[in-house]
Order: structure tokens, then C-alpha cells, then sequence
């Protein structure tokens, strides 16, 4: 997510992406402004396809970041 100094913190490993969806929520539900969140969700997804074209020759890992590709889709589905 966000550091600090408002520089995107890009996402690597299965738990950033697990931690990092709840902290998109948890944005989402904040006050901050509209342009701040829309960022921090195309930053999410742009490294979240990153992760997924990464990991598709692991079966193990491609359906962990299946799963997390799913609740972005809900969440997505959820603030429309």
C-alpha cells in the first residue's frame, strides 16, 4: 500500500496481498479522497496481475492468488 511519504509500497508475497485487501478495504471505508483510493486500487490490481502471470506454473500458488483475485472481484462488485 501507501507509505508515509504517500509512495505506492508494491506487493509481492501472497500475505501482502492478503494483508494488502484488507487495508484497501479498510481505505475505502476511510475518508480520503476519491483519487487516493481509486490509486491505491489500480496499483493493486496492476501488481496483483504481476503476481498471477508470476505464479502460473505453481498450482499452489496460482489458486492462492485465484482467491485473493476473487474477493477483489467482490469488493470491486460491492463499491459500484
Amino acid at each position: 500500500m501507501f507509505d508515509k511519504s504517500d509512495q505506492w509500497i508494491h506487493l509481492e508475497t501472497f500475505e501482502d496481498f492478503d494483508i494488502g485487501l484488507s487495508a484497501l478495504i479498510d481505505l475505502w471505508s476511510s475518508t480520503t479522497t476519491n483519487a487516493v483510493k481509486e490509486s491505491a486500487l489500480a496499483h493493486f490490481k496492476e501488481d496483483l496481475e504481476g503476481a498471477v502471470l508470476n505464479w502460473t506454473d505453481n498450482r499452489a500458488k496460482s489458486k492462492k492468488y485465484a482467491s485473493i483475485c476473487k474477493e477483489l472481484a467482490e469488493f470491486e462488485e460491492a463499491i459500484k
